[in-house]
Formats: structure tokens, sequence, C-alpha cells
């Protein structure tokens, strides 16, 4: 199995280190060193300080921070996880994805999701009634102007005729597109792009983050299968990333000894799991790598 790390902000910890560009840089270094297999960043523009305070976390913009990643790192992945997809025109998310795909080498991964933050909605001046349109159309705009040049596009919310992007994308046919999310909608979309990135999730967030439950590692296997199942019917033989998360990211953190974590992971990758994300502490920069390190001894990385 392979580990991604998620990036979380903390502006208020250790004088704010992990916001600086020293901080991001130094934990991005370690984690290509110790062979994580990528770096995440979550996507919150305009979050509701009533979200920040009830377990929500401050985020940078998460293309710019992932191009600084990919300029100082080689090896490691760059991952938008989850980029929501209808805040943006989706020639703009295409050029701006195309250009960190070709600038770092063909690193990128989009995990892609559709949004559940009203508030955020309301800010940026996207209807969220709207949501599973501009989801979709975005998808097919993005790689459609990834892969034909020139691209015409007629749909309920996007409409052009000609458009030239280029230079493209460096991985042929655009970056793979990986969807979040628990739903059935959620699921067919991964199966007709590269993959399911879902949540281990208890009801009650579930609830907030309007998702379903997903609770139990048996659950997620056959969510898993249905998924493969359903690319193979829609003729997707392309390779899919699974790539999992849950509620406690953090390590170390309440979850048991390093033990039963082993434990976990390894009824996770029986259940057809790719990758795992792992956040850090957000305590600061030094308690990061620590956290890192300790990680990667716990699971075997180098």
């Amino acid at each position: 199995m392979k580990f991604a790390i998620e990036y979380v902000v903390d502006s208020a910890a250790d004088g704010g280190s992990l916001a600086r560009p020293e901080g991001l840089a130094e934990v991005a270094r370690v984690a290509e060193e110790l062979g994580f297999s990528a770096l995440a960043l979550p996507e919150h523009p305009a979050p509701s300080l009533k979200w920040l305070t009830h377990g929500g976390h401050e985020t940078f913009d998460s293309l710019t921070a992932l191009s600084f990643v990919a300029a100082l790192t080689s090896r490691l992945q760059i991952m938008a996880h989850l980029l929501v997809v209808p805040y943006r025109n989706p020639f703009l998310a295409a050029k701006s994805l195309a250009t960190l795909d070709r600038l770092s080498n063909g690193r990128l991964v989009v995990g892609a999701g559709s949004g559940y933050l009203g508030s955020e909605f309301r800010a940026l001046g996207v209807d969220m009634e709207q949501r599973k349109v501009l989801f979709d159309e975005g998808i097919e705009v993005m790689r459609g102007v990834w892969s034909t040049n020139p691209f015409s596009y007629d749909g309920q919310t996007v409409t052009a005729k000609g458009v030239a992007a280029v230079p493209g994308p460096l991985t042929p046919g655009g970056p793979p597109i990986v969807v979040g999310g628990n739903s059935a909608l959620a699921r067919r979309r991964g199966a007709r792009l590269n993959g399911w990135s879902p949540m281990l999730l208890p009801e009650g967030v579930a609830a907030s983050t309007r998702t379903h439950a997903l609770t139990t590692i048996a659950e997620l296997a056959e969510r898993i299968t249905e998924v493969r199942r359903m690319a193979h019917e829609f003729g997707n033989t392309g390779p899919l990333l699974f790539n999992v998360a849950t509620t406690h990211l953090e390590f170390p953190g309440s979850d048991g000894s390093a033990e039963e974590h082993r434990d976990h992971l390894g009824r996770l990758e029986e259940a057809g799991v790719d990758q795992f994300v792992v956040r850090p502490s957000h305590l600061g920069t030094g308690a990061a790598v620590d956290s890192l390190r300790s990680y990667a001894a716990v699971v075997g990385l180098n």
C-alpha cells in the first residue's frame, strides 16, 4: 500500500510555521525522503468561521501550494484532495491543472469533489443546487479540452466553440481524476474516470459533510468491488486508484497501538485500497516532521 499525506495549515500553532514557505518546504522534503507517495492539499477558499471553529481547518489555495511543492520535489506526487469542481469555470480549471501537470513532469493526481459547504457556495456565487451538473459538465470540459484541439462544448452551464488550450497537459489525456465522496453517484463517476476516494465515516460526521456513512471495512470492500465491476461494464480499461481516508487522519492519534494500526491497514489493503491518507501533526513544522518519521517507521516505509 502507498501512503499519502494531507497537509493542513495551522497559522496559530508554533508561530504559524506550517503556514510559512519554510514549513511546507520542509514537510514536503521529508515526505519525499521517507518514501511517502503523495502530498495532498484540501480546498476551502471561503469557509465560514462557524465551520472553522466546529471541526474545520485552515487551507492554502491548493493549486498554488501544489505548484510550490512540485518545484521543490522530483518524485512525490502532488494531489488535490479534493478539488471542488463546481467552484471554477472548467476552462480555467483545465488550464491550471494542465500547467501544473506539465510543470510537475506528470506528477499531478486530481481528487475531485462536488462540494458540501452551503456557505462557501454562496460566498463564491455558485448555485449549490446545480452542483451535480456543474461537476459532470466540468469534468467533461476538462477532459475534452485536454484531449481535443480545437474543442467545442454545448451544455447546460458551459458553451464554447473552437477552444485551443495549448500547451496541454504532459500526461496524455490529462492527469488522472479520482472522484471523492461516499455516494453511489461518486462511485459511478469514479468507475468512469480513474478511481474512487471515499472516507470511512460514522453517521454523524457523514451527515455534517452531506455524504453517506461508510463505517466498516467490509462495506468498503463491497463498494470497491462494485466500482471495479462498473468500470468493466463502462469499458474503462485504465488503471483505477482507490484512495482512502478516515476521520482520524492524524498520527500519532488515539486509535490504539501501532500494531492495531498495522492490522487496520492490512485489512484495508485486503479490501482493495491502494493508498491511505495520513495527516501529520498540525502543531508546527517540527511536530509534523517528527510525526512523519514516526509513521514511516510504523508502516515500514523505506
